[in-house]
């Protein structure tokens, strides 16, 4: 089951950080079609967000085709966004592990390392 966290100084809407959250499980194959969200209550218990701010998540889940409510059950995902070798996800992030600690290493903070990550793949 997928563990929500919010970011308040990220500069995007809570909702659509769960929104975000979600279609990152999705491509990373952590969820997969079947499986269940957690309900409202318990990602409000979690992280203390509105429920309004969850159901909202869930419906824009629900228009982009990902996840689908079934009454009295609970939400549950409808589609994947995984692509490729999802097998060749482990040795990749096995390696970028590598990558970040030699990073930190280097004296790059998170922003420096998220910088230079984007900056490296919008050329490539």
């Amino acid at each position: 089951m997928i563990d929500f966290h919010l970011e308040p100084r990220s500069g995007v809407a809570p909702y659509m950080q769960l929104v975000h959250q979600v279609q990152q499980a999705l491509r990373l194959g952590m969820l997969a079609v079947g499986d269940q969200l957690p309900t409202v209550k318990q990602v409000v218990a979690k992280i203390a967000i509105n429920p309004n701010t969850v159901l909202k998540a869930y419906r824009e889940l629900e228009r982009q085709g990902l996840v689908a409510p079934k009454p009295g059950r609970g939400t549950f995902v409808t589609a994947t966004l995984a692509a490729g070798d999802l097998d060749a996800h482990a040795e990749l992030k096995t390696e970028l592990h590598r990558w970040i600690t030699r990073a930190r290493t280097a004296g790059l903070d998170d922003d420096a390392i998220a910088a230079l990550f984007a900056t490296t793949i919008r050329k490539t």
